[in-house]
């Protein structure tokens, strides 16, 4: 690949004063990624490469492939949507089937390098700041932003401890139950419980079903975007849940269904602290049995916004939303996931400290209705990372 169409370092400008910026600040949309959420989250970079403002801010899309190879990608957000029910991929992006792009591992350092096999490596400048719209394990799980850290570089979103959390959701209700969040009943059974006495962990999942009744869902611990998820009726589908959970995390979590509705609230980080959106509900889909990934992100009909509660239930919603924030030590942004039962009780599900920014994803459709348009949410998360500091804060 030429030099020449390789991103170049931003030029100070002569005409500006010494009390200005030289450059305007370089954002690293870093997106893909080795999880099974890898094009989901290639979608979702693409909505948010749209929207960023590029008279204020130069960009850099970063795309890490499913083997883990961090490529240089085209800027083509229209190639970044899913397409004859099809989700894009970081390989079909690249702009080469062997070039690296490596982030600097000094925090005096915030040049980014990129290198091709038999070629001298090319500076394309610093990063001031990286966006990872990664999902799932090795990127949203605190794995890319302890590299981050380390590296010295500010990056949108939660940190290493709440990031981590926050996609284990066994830790993460453990969390919540602490600080005296409502939580549904669940089980967990551990990678060496299951290698260790396969029948033992099925006699401990039979005694959940016989407390709490079926049907169960058997998820991964550390997944998202529904996927792996199966919903079991009874003892006959059991072992093929398990191995599907499995296929995507050791460590599964067993859940007994909650009958209601399934309501979400965004928390954005203001100047101020957090503020909890207007709540969203998820109607049901007729063709699926439960919310799973092409529910969401094929079949999905729109959600409701904001969610037909009163303003009671609105309150407490909201409150529980910036509880669950607050509790995992988040910050930038989180989508909270609860359930109000038929006895009209919220209880949390989860939360997703890097939510989906697909045009359809009900994180930004909750943030336009409470009065943040899309652009203006995606600039208050970069211009909040470009004023927190790494390390401990």
């Amino acid at each position: 690949m030429s030099s020449e169409n390789l991103p170049q370092s931003p030029k100070a400008r002569p005409e500006q004063s010494s009390e200005l910026p030289l450059r305007k600040p370089r954002v690293a949309v870093v997106f893909g990624g080795r999880s099974s959420e890898h094009g989901i989250s290639v979608v979702t970079a693409g909505a948010v490469l749209r929207a960023i403002d590029r008279t204020k801010y130069d960009v850099l899309p970063i795309g890490i492939t499913t083997d883990g190879r961090w490529a240089l990608t085209a800027d083509a957000p229209e190639r970044m949507a899913i397409t004859d029910r099809k989700v894009p991929n970081v390989a079909e992006l690249a702009e080469s089937a062997e070039g690296g792009v490596v982030l600097p591992l000094d925090p005096g350092n915030r040049e980014v390098v990129y290198s091709e096999p038999g070629s001298v490596p090319k500076a394309l400048g610093e990063v001031d700041v990286v966006f990872p719209m990664l999902h799932g394990p090795y990127g949203e799980d605190g794995t890319l932003q302890g590299l981050l850290e380390l590296s010295g570089v500010p990056y949108v979103g939660a940190g290493v401890l709440a990031s981590a959390v926050g996609q284990d959701k066994e830790y993460m209700k453990r969390v919540f139950i602490s600080f005296g969040l409502p939580v549904g009943p669940y089980l967990v059974i551990r990678p060496r419980e299951w290698d260790r006495d396969e029948q033992t962990a099925r006699k401990k999942i039979a005694e959940f079903a016989g407390e709490h009744g079926w049907p169960l869902f058997i998820k991964p611990a550390r997944g998202g975007s529904s996927m792996g998820i199966t919903k079991v009726d009874s003892f006959e589908g059991l072992d093929e849940a398990i191995e599907e959970a499995r296929r995507h995390d050791p460590k599964i979590l067993v859940e007994s269904l909650l009958r209601g509705r399934e309501i979400e609230c965004g928390v954005l980080e203001f100047e101020d602290g957090p503020r909890a959106s207007v709540p969203a509900e998820i109607p049901p889909v007729q063709s699926h049995d439960y919310y799973d990934f092409e529910a969401k992100y094929i079949d999905s009909t729109p959600g409701i916004v904001p969610a037909p509660l009163t303003p009671e239930q609105t309150a407490e919603i909201q409150r529980l939303a910036v509880d669950a924030f607050e509790a995992t030590s988040c910050e930038g942004l989180v989508r909270a996931d609860f359930f109000l039962t038929e006895e009209g009780q919220f209880v949390i599900n989860e939360i997703n400290t890097m939510p989906g920014f697909t045009p359809i994803s009900m994180y930004p459709q909750m943030w336009e209705a409470s009065g943040v348009s899309y652009p203006e949410l995606v600039d208050r998360l970069i211009q909040a990372a470009l004023h927190r500091s790494t390390g401990l804060r």
